[in-house]
């Protein structure tokens, strides 16, 4: 088993190796066909091997749309099968970040939470990739308060960051209903450009795909480089209007 996660591990860099030399030679060859297009002089750096790019050009196509990167391929099953996501916190954690990984569980539906105890993050990852797990989040705090979410996408990634701010949590709101767990329509809005390609993705692949008649709707809105995260059931009213009610 372990052998095999390190060829697996090895082949995932030397892919994700030559695709970036080959995006940095393709960026190379439109710098020359725009030189070329525009009647400009080339720049200064790639004068020695204009001729060999200007060569290349002449097989290159619009096409490759369809073609798969190490990007594509960490979520190659997104969409095929529901994803497995697992929900822990940091170290010693207290009652209120206990409480926002239960509240966060309710979000994300047929997650699970494990107790963190004294397992080391190593430990965790492995018993994730043991089990089927497809990504790992971890909820840190400061002074009892959530300051941040880890979200890391098993087994070789992408990982990512995420700083929490004015959390309000479903304790805090009093005679607050029950929250549906059905799997949530999404909307994300703002994510153009290609790091926020990036950043939608890792959100929405913790998503199963949802059913048509589901009225559960989560929103992921980019502003600023600021992420607000909201949560609604509708309900139709009349073939014209609908009601919107926050779950938070």
């Amino acid at each position: 088993m372990l052998r095999r996660e390190a060829r697996l591990r090895r082949e995932y860099l030397y892919r994700k190796v030559r695709e970036e030399a080959q995006r940095a030679a393709q960026e190379k060859k439109e710098k020359v066909r725009r030189a070329l297009e525009e009647n400009r002089l080339i720049p200064t750096e790639l004068r020695r091997e204009a001729l060999a790019l200007q060569g290349s050009l002449e097989f290159d196509d619009a096409g490759g749309e369809g073609v798969t990167n190490h990007v594509d391929d960490e979520y190659r099953w997104a969409g095929v099968e529901d994803p497995k996501v697992m929900i822990t916190t940091s170290r010693d954690p207290s009652s209120r970040l206990k409480m926002f990984a239960k509240e966060l569980k309710l979000v994300f539906p047929g997650a699970q939470r494990m107790n963190r105890g004294r397992h080391e993050v190593g430990a965790l990852v492995r018993a994730c990739k043991a089990n089927g797990v497809t990504d790992l989040l971890v909820v840190h705090e400061h002074r009892g308060t959530p300051v941040g979410l880890i979200v890391s996408h098993l087994p070789f990634g992408p990982t990512a960051y995420f700083t929490l701010c004015n959390v309000l949590m479903r304790h805090d709101i009093p005679d607050l209903g029950t929250v549906s767990e059905a799997k949530p329509h999404l909307i994300i809005h703002g994510f153009s450009s290609r790091l926020g390609k990036r950043v939608s993705d890792i959100l929405r692949y913790l998503f199963p795909v949802p059913k048509d008649d589901s009225h559960r709707v989560i929103t992921f809105a980019n502003q600023d480089d600021y992420i607000s995260f909201r949560h609604h059931v509708y309900r139709k009213t009349n073939h014209r209007n609908v009601e919107l009610t926050e779950c938070t």
